[in-house]
């Protein structure tokens, strides 16, 4: 009789454990991906990226001019 009651017990108890887990572990992911998601840095547009090249010397005006009619 006592096994009985106490197997029903023990039933319940694996469903705390588990959301004993998800309550520890689902902020550790939010912070990860937070962390994750902030510390990437945004993508350069393709004008951008010909800004840079022309500010740096790789390309001369007259090619900057083209690429940039090509762009937009």
């Amino acid at each position: 009789m006592m096994g009985g009651g106490f197997g029903m017990g023990m039933g319940w108890w694996w469903i705390i454990g588990i959301i004993v887990l998800i309550a520890i572990v689902w902020p550790i992911v939010q912070r990860s991906n937070r962390n994750n998601i902030t510390g990437q840095e945004p993508r350069k547009s393709a004008l951008d990226i010909l800004k840079e090249r022309y500010a740096s010397g790789e390309i001369d005006k007259q090619e900057f001019e083209e690429r940039k009619k090509d762009i937009e």
